[in-house]
């Protein structure tokens, strides 16, 4: 561990590996992780093209996989309902993990932490995970019945 607390965000529908993985990696990097979770209003203007899980069953999802995890006591879920949330003003934050595909948004948050005379959070990346077919795994193909949460192909 080399951070005191470490950001994490995103909307976690369909709980699925990817989200697994980058949840992971914020504990292997964080004594604390502060998992920023959207709410349904934010998730609606996010305009994704499917239905997504109410907040409180998706916290709950989060909730069970952590304590899986064994570190549910070092997670603290904040609703989010702007993409920087609490990562743009808080002192305390030392870190972010996100996917390749959330890369910019964690350098938009560092922009706004300088102005606000704060430092900028290290940035920790990871790959999206993969389904079978090499195609990442994301909620909007488990929506349509492409993949399954591990990534597994369902239809061919």
């Amino acid at each position: 561990m080399m951070f005191k607390v470490v950001a994490v965000g995103g909307t976690f529908d369909e709980l699925h590996r990817g989200h697994k993985v980058l949840l992971t990696t914020a504990f292997k990097y964080g004594e604390n992780v502060w998992i920023g979770l959207c709410t349904d209003d934010f998730a609606k203007k996010l305009r994704k093209n499917h239905e997504i899980a109410p907040y409180e069953s998706r916290a709950d999802e989060i909730k069970k996989f952590l304590k899986e995890l064994g570190v549910y006591e070092r997670a603290k879920i904040i609703p989010l309902s702007d993409p920087y949330g609490p990562a743009a003003t808080s002192p305390e934050m030392e870190a972010i993990v996100v996917s390749r595909e959330t890369e910019a948004r964690a350098r938009e948050i560092n922009a706004v932490r300088m102005k606000n005379g704060l430092k900028p959070l290290e940035i920790i990346v990871i790959d999206m995970v993969p389904a079978e077919d090499n195609i990442p795994i994301s909620t909007t193909r488990i929506r349509r019945g492409e993949i399954d949460r591990e990534g597994k192909l369902l239809r061919k």
